[in-house]
């Protein structure tokens, strides 16, 4: 194990045991990631997060007591520089918004397929914002309606030439992102297969200079493709 990288240290919070109990053995099947403890309320979950000191919080949001969004402050301050992602059934804009604007990294929904989830726990680490694709279009259409994005993802504008270096599937397909289309809704609609559109997807973030298909959305939906 030395000469490998560290092992991601994970908490879980849910109020469901089974859920937890089935998410802890599906993401240690997982070597590079160790579940080092789990909670059902957000009092349990701050005295214990305090103690383990995870890297990567999975929070549900619907929790007895106080919820998952009004918990973050406290958890963020127990653990600081810790990962919080929202893990939860919950698509409602609003409860998007505030967990970003709270300090989560990410808001993932419970349909999430276990490869996906680990994946998007390995890009929280790199420091990025991981959000749901079906919570894209709910995420762009909260930042039309603010001043400024969420304080979790932010976003520079880019000048409209690079929009030019796209394709014209490329833009097909990025205005499907904006509309917070899923990679299989985009092939779908367009009659492609599913890994083709994940390969248009690299190509635009690569050529946008951006790291998630969010940024992505914001920046099309600026410029009228949304």
């Amino acid at each position: 194990m030395s000469s490998m990288a560290p092992r991601i240290r994970i908490f879980v919070i849910d109020d469901h045991t089974l859920f937890r109990r089935g998410l802890t053995a599906l993401l240690q099947r997982d070597p590079q990631f160790e579940v080092v403890g789990d909670a059902a309320d957000a009092g349990e979950a701050q005295r214990r997060a305090a103690a383990l000191q995870p890297d990567v919080i999975l929070l549900d949001n619907h929790l007895p007591g106080v919820n998952g969004v009004d918990a973050l402050p406290a958890l963020l301050e127990v653990v600081p520089g810790v990962r919080v992602l929202m893990l939860t059934v919950s698509e409602d804009e609003r409860d998007l918004s505030a967990a970003l604007r709270g300090g989560a990294c990410g808001y993932l929904l419970k349909t999430i397929e276990g490869d996906a989830l680990s994946a998007a726990i390995r890009r929280a680490m790199r420091g990025e914002c991981v959000i749901a694709d079906e919570m894209t279009g709910k995420l762009v259409a909260a930042y039309r309606d603010a001043a400024s994005p969420p304080s979790a993802a932010p976003v520079t504008v880019l000048p409209a030439s690079r929009l030019d270096a796209l394709s014209p599937r490329e833009l097909e397909i990025l205005r499907g992102i904006a509309q917070g289309q899923s990679n299989k809704e985009i092939a779908r609609a367009l009659g492609i297969a599913e890994t083709t559109v994940k390969i248009h997807v690299q190509h635009i973030l690569r050529k946008l200079d951006v790291s998630s298909r969010v940024h992505a959305a914001v920046i099309a939906s600026e410029h009228g493709l949304g």
